[in-house]
């Protein structure tokens, strides 16, 4: 089992955009044998602290193994919708983790 956490950072006034692209891409994570264990939009008033920059959402995924996560990523319809990700998402960090308990 992999856990993977994503920080995401979008252009300013693209939400409409990348919500057109979660909308294609989300529901095809248990496809692959995965699990979106957690949805955030952080605001303001829910953002405590931290040195970096407030992110748009935060996802925190599970799959099976890396090979499932890697079949997701090349997912032919997936593929078709990148464009949106790519014009919506000013960056974003993966970080892989594993489960310590």
């Amino acid at each position: 089992m992999i856990y993977l956490t994503q920080l995401i950072y979008i252009k300013e006034g693209q939400e409409a955009i990348f919500h057109q692209f979660e909308t294609v891409a989300l529901p095809l994570i248990p496809k692959y044998k995965g699990n979106l264990m957690l949805r955030v939009r952080p605001t303001e008033s829910t953002w405590i602290e931290g040195t970096g920059e407030q992110p748009y959402e935060i996802h925190l995924v599970s799959f099976d193994s890396v090979q499932d996560f890697e079949s997701f990523m090349r997912d032919d319809e997936r593929k078709k919708f990148l464009h949106l990700k790519e014009q919506s998402i000013r960056s974003s960090m993966l970080i892989q983790g594993t489960r310590l308990a």
